[in-house]
């Protein structure tokens, strides 16, 4: 079907949210606006979906999380399964779709558990963990722009789904007319008969013990002395955050009032991700006047925390890179200083985090497995060691996006644990007299300066895609032969799942899923790693630098960055 008789389709039967309404008759006529609502379905895949607000089958709308549902429900029917959890965070319209999708779930006769307010990412792995579900939604888009959306999909295990379950859960999508395929049931009457019920204040009290247990010195924190800024950047993290810090023993937080309470239009931080400076800003004004000994952020699904520190007259944003390596450290030390290491611990990070994870993991005797990046190839690797009965092996994880998880309770990343364990470890070393300035000099000087770093390019609209899947094509078979001056010693291509050493001829199998991701390795360590975004439409680009100074790296990351700045034009 043709773009404009979609959206006559759409105009006629688009009647459940007056806003799709509105927003059709206000694009009649407008061919390109037209065009760039219906030339495509939204994408369905290990992420769900994801995409702008509004009218259309390229948009997020009750109807396209109304569809996905109808697929998700026919899949959890199909192996058996009984009943979902779903949670949502603080974004525009997050609560109908949530609500609109536990109504379609009922109409196919599964019972659904739903929080009774926005919650984080991990408290909805946490409930289908808990609750024994067979799949769970969380409707986010975690810490995309305010005009996003997005509908991530979980399986039994707490982790998203994986590629084989999204392809078959997207053949039932395909199979599912938008406005006639769906089934539906009304919310009331479905509370009444108990086929949704709201998930109870046990569950969450039961998620924070869990968090609790991965602490190492909660003694230290009530006497540490140390004061935070957190701002949860109008997210779901606000409670959950504060609650975990005052119970072991943090009290002096002070939170960044504009950012306190839910607000889907993030107005004081359009693009809330605690990766850049600008979402901080508030809170680094409020560091000026509080003088605290740390800042913290989490993003709106409270799965990634980002932090500032103390540095001379202002305050340092630390990379995600640097809080995991420092985390890691802090974990596998103290556990073994404490006999608490487990026999043969394992550390996983994603193949895009930092080299520098691999030496702290063999200082501490520690196995470092790498995975695809996505965390849910880290709560992979939980579940394989649940499996064999030994969870207890796994002691931390991360990846360079501001994800971190001690503990195999949930199996996404956890900005609520990750949050308790960043403030015990600068209390921790604030009572040995150290900043986390020094701690991560200290770090650098042991292990190597690595300088790492991302760049994106933005590809919109409907060439977008083509634009990034040709760059990628001609990438593989027309890469630099040389970047920044270092020679190209190695290629890998884990779509053809090949890892080629270039001097030698060499070839070696990559035995991870395959996955549309390049890696160039260079001399002297040094790398630079390319890859889609599952989510968003960007190329996505990971330098790694390695210098005899950090000054030294930062100027050969510019270079590189420089050179695959003009290749991928």
């Amino acid at each position: 079907m043709d773009t404009n008789k979609l959206y006559d389709l759409w105009l006629e039967k688009a009647v459940i949210d007056p806003d799709l309404k509105a927003e059709l008759e206000k694009v009649k006529g407008n061919e390109e606006e037209i065009f760039d609502r219906f030339y495509r379905e939204l994408e369905f895949g290990t992420g769900g979906l994801r995409g702008v607000i509004g009218a259309g089958t390229n948009r997020m709308n009750v109807y396209t999380v109304n569809k996905a549902t109808q697929g998700l429900a026919s899949y959890v029917l199909n192996h058996g399964g009984k009943s979902v959890a779903i949670s949502y965070d603080s974004r525009i319209k997050s609560d109908v779709f949530a609500k609109n999708a536990a109504c379609v779930f009922a109409g196919n006769g599964i019972k659904v558990n739903l929080y009774p307010e926005l919650m984080p990412t991990p408290l909805l792995s946490w409930a289908v963990r808990y609750l024994k579900c067979d799949a769970g939604v969380m409707v986010t888009a975690s810490h995309n722009p305010a005009k996003y959306n997005g509908y991530k999909v979980y399986g039994s295990d707490g982790c998203q789904v994986t590629i084989e379950a999204a392809d078959e859960i997207l053949g039932y999508i395909n199979k599912t007319d938008v406005f006639d395929g769906v089934k539906t049931a009304d919310f009331d009457e479905s509370v009444k008969n108990g086929l949704i019920s709201y998930i109870g204040d046990d569950v969450i009290d039961n998620y924070m013990a869990e968090v609790r247990r991965q602490s190492l010195h909660p003694e230290l924190c009530e006497k540490s002395g140390l004061k935070v800024v957190y701002t949860p950047l109008n997210g779901t993290g606000n409670k959950p955050v504060r609650r975990i810090l005052k119970e072991i023993g943090i009290k002096d937080v002070v939170i960044v009032p504009e950012q306190e309470n839910p607000d889907g239009t993030f107005s004081t931080c359009p693009y809330p991700n605690p990766e850049i400076r600008e979402a901080l800003e508030l809170g680094l004004r409020l560091c000026e006047k509080e003088k605290p000994d740390l800042l913290l952020a989490t993003d709106p699904d409270c799965d990634r925390v980002g932090i500032a520190v103390p540095d001379g007259d202002g305050y340092a944003l630390f990379s995600g890179n640097e809080v995991g390596a420092m985390l890691l450290e802090y974990v596998a030390r103290e556990r073994r200083e404490m006999n608490k290491m487990p026999k043969d611990p394992i550390a996983v990070k994603t193949i895009v985090t930092t080299d520098i994870t691999a030496k702290i993991a063999e200082k501490y005797g520690v196995e470092l497995i790498e995975v695809l990046t996505g965390f849910k190839f880290i709560g992979e690797q939980i579940g394989f060691l649940e499996k064999k009965g030994q969870q207890d092996r796994y002691i931390f994880g991360y990846e360079e996006s501001y994800g971190y998880l001690a503990g195999g309770y949930v199996r996404d990343k956890d900005a609520v644990v990750a949050s308790m364990l960043i403030c015990e470890m600068a209390a921790f070393y604030r009572t040995k007299g150290k900043s986390l300035i020094e701690v991560r000099k200290e770090m650098y000087e042991e292990y190597g300066f690595y300088c790492n770093k991302l760049d994106t390019f933005t590809f919109e609209g409907a060439s977008g895609m083509q634009k990034m899947n040709d760059i990628m094509d001609k990438m593989r078979t027309d890469y630099p032969k040389t970047v920044a001056g270092y020679k190209v010693i190695g290629f890998a291509d884990y779509q053809a799942s090949e890892k080629t050493d270039l001097a030698s001829g060499a070839k070696e199998t990559i035995t991870l899923p395959k996955s549309n991701v390049i890696s160039l390795y260079l001399e002297n360590n040094n790398k630079a790693i390319i890859r889609p975004s599952g989510t968003e439409p960007k190329l996505k680009v990971y330098y790694t630098a390695v210098g005899s100074t950090m000054e030294e790296a930062e100027a050969l990351q510019k270079k590189m960055s420089a050179e695959f700045g003009e290749l991928v034009k």
